[in-house]
Order: C-alpha cells, then sequence, then structure tokens
C-alpha cells in the first residue's frame, strides 16, 4: 500500500470536481484497512466510497482513505430466501445486476444509482417504492479509532428516509466493509407501484413484469432523466423530498392547488422537490460551468469546470427561493465537503 501526496481527487467524485487529497491511499481488504488506521493514528482521516454523494468544495487536508474491498457470497439460503453479503467497494449497480442475474428479488428498483454497497446503508438509498432498509439485514463496521468489528442489525442503524445512524450519532465514527441483504427466490414481491415504471412496461407490452424487466424499466427512466455522471459531472438527486405537516401543508396548498404531493403519514406529506425546483423556474438554468439539469429540476450539474463552492451557491439560491416562494425547505441530500 502506497500512501501518495498531493492526489487529485476529481476522477473519485462523479460531479468531476477537481480537488486534492494532502495523502491518498487505496485499501483492498479489511487487514490493509487496519493496517492503515494503526499506522496513521495520529492523522485527519476522511474516508472515500464510490464518490457518488458528495461535493467538494475544498481540498481534503487529510489522509483520504478510499475503501475498494471486494466481493460478494451467499451466506445463508433457503427454498424461500437468500442472505448476501457484499463487501463495501462493489459498485452498487453491478451488485443489483448480479442479483437479477440470479433470480434474486428486492433491489431491482433501485438499479442505475450511483456509488458503491458500503455507502448505501449511510444514506438508506431508496427509489420507486424501495429503499436499503427493506432487504437489509446488517453491516460490519470497523471503529476508527479502537479497530473494534461490530455488526449493526436493521434496528441499530436508525434508519429514517436518507437518514440512519452513520449520518448522525456514529458519523465519522465507523467504516463499513461489508453489508448483508435478504433477498427472495421466489415469490416475489414486484413493486410497480410508481407510474412511471408501469408506463413504461406498457410502453413494452409487458404486463407480468420479472425482476429484470422492472430493473430495465428503472434504468431507462433513469437515463431519461439523469445525466451519466461519467459524462455530465453530478451526483444524482441533489435535494431531499421535504416532508411537511399537513396542518402545514393544507394552508401551502390552498395557495399552490396543482402542486403535488404524497400522504406519507395521518400528520405528514411528502412534496416533490422537483417539483418545487421546476415551478420556481430553475429546471434547466446554467450559471457558468454549474447548472440544473435540463430534464431532471433534482440535478445539480457540472458542465465542465465548475468548482464545488459555485454548484453550492446554485444549490443554496434555489433553497432560498423555494422558501420564498412555497414556504418550504428543502435540504441538501448529497454531503458537503
Amino acid at each position: 500500500m502506497e500512501i501518495l501526496n498531493h492526489f487529485s481527487l476529481k476522477n473519485y467524485n462523479t460531479f468531476g470536481i477537481e480537488a486534492n487529497a494532502k495523502q491518498f491511499v487505496s485499501v483492498h481488504s479489511v487487514a490493509d484497512l487496519k493496517t492503515v488506521l494503526i499506522e496513521n493514528k495520529a492523522k485527519n482521516k476522511f474516508i472515500l466510497g464510490g464518490g457518488s454523494n458528495m461535493l467538494l468544495t475544498q481540498d481534503i487536508d487529510a489522509l483520504v482513505i478510499h475503501i475498494d474491498l471486494k466481493g460478494k457470497k451467499i451466506v445463508e439460503e433457503n427454498d424461500d430466501f437468500v442472505w448476501i453479503e457484499s463487501q463495501a467497494g462493489e459498485n452498487w449497480h453491478e451488485f443489483v445486476l448480479w442479483t437479477i442475474n440470479q433470480n434474486f428479488g428486492g433491489l431491482e428498483n433501485m438499479s442505475l444509482i450511483p456509488g458503491n454497497v458500503g455507502t448505501t446503508p449511510v444514506q438508506n438509498i431508496g427509489a420507486y417504492g424501495t429503499e436499503i432498509k427493506d432487504t437489509f439485514v446488517s453491516c460490519l463496521a470497523i471503529k476508527i479509532d479502537t479497530l473494534e468489528m461490530k455488526t449493526f442489525s436493521k434496528k441499530t442503524c436508525h434508519f429514517g428516509y436518507r437518514e440512519s445512524i452513520f449520518k448522525n450519532e456514529l458519523k465519522d465514527q465507523y467504516i463499513i466493509t461489508s453489508v448483508i441483504f435478504k433477498l427472495t427466490k421466489r415469490n416475489h414481491k414486484i413493486n410497480i407501484s410508481y407510474g412511471d415504471i408501469t408506463l413504461e412496461l406498457e410502453k413494452n407490452n409487458i404486463v407480468t413484469p420479472t425482476l429484470k424487466d422492472v430493473s430495465n424499466a428503472v434504468i431507462a427512466i433513469r437515463q431519461s432523466k439523469l445525466p451519466d455522471p461519467k459524462v455530465l459531472g453530478n451526483s444524482g438527486s441533489f435535494f431531499k423530498n421535504p416532508i411537511v405537516l399537513k396542518s402545514d401543508f393544507e394552508k401551502i396548498h390552498q395557495k399552490f392547488p396543482e402542486m403535488k404531493f404524497y400522504e406519507i403519514s395521518e400528520t405528514e406529506v411528502k412534496v416533490p422537490a422537483g417539483w418545487l425546483i421546476e415551478h420556481a423556474g430553475f429546471k434547466g438554468k446554467r450559471y457558468g460551468d454549474a447548472g440544473i439539469h435540463k430534464n431532471q429540476a433534482l440535478v445539480l450539474v457540472n458542465y465542465g469546470s465548475a468548482t464545488g463552492q459555485e454548484i453550492l451557491n446554485v444549490s443554496k439560491e434555489i433553497q432560498d427561493t423555494i422558501f420564498n416562494t412555497f414556504g418550504i425547505h428543502i435540504e441538501a441530500e448529497v454531503n458537503i465537503i
């Protein structure tokens, strides 16, 4: 393992932001990871996964440890279910496709989400009616300061909407090294509750969709709306969909009756952030090399040489305008570094 100095992170973040790490090392095993942590105990550390959920606004004055642990295996199975352990450095989309090719169900609605397996529990990622917590069993993580290995169950992860214990109480304390998912082997629960998926399936004359059909539909929808980070720098959805108390929303809805919303409990509704941003006039706008994607208002993009600060400034203008226009605060889903 070689520790590199003044290392460019441009190819390690999906926004394609030019920023440097003071030091950089890529680890390919838990043993290597432990060695790096022991030998660099006194140094500031920054843990890097797939680089898909962060916006770099500055150089990183720390040792950047890139988690590149690979491998996946079946750890348990019966007639109905299979338990799969994936190492943290596996590419998420490739892992999802692998499960589908094995006819294991549960992850197909989350096809084409950028990033690696190890960071999926941190965000409790989700798409088209499913979230990681729906199939998550546990994850194994190493405590950065003591090297203690600990297993976190679904309950102890404190999952919420794009939230987990790793984003809150235990932020920057643990590195996830592997994740176990419980997937179906038969009697798959096909989820086509989102209208876009239904329309895509109808377009292809598919009446009884398979796991692969659902995955293909999701991929087609995402590719039609979301730019490929390899072509146009982005981090997928930049903002969370805001959750608003029904009592507050009723007043907002009277003023904006066309506003879309989804009831999520007896007291709360979720409002699509993309709808708010588009109706505030930001969709397709460009500020130099920073901008909002023309097909999906939730996605902020780097057209070439935008800095992280320039993209952050655009996001703040959007947040301020949404609040002033609709009285709703939208939060960034992306981690601002």
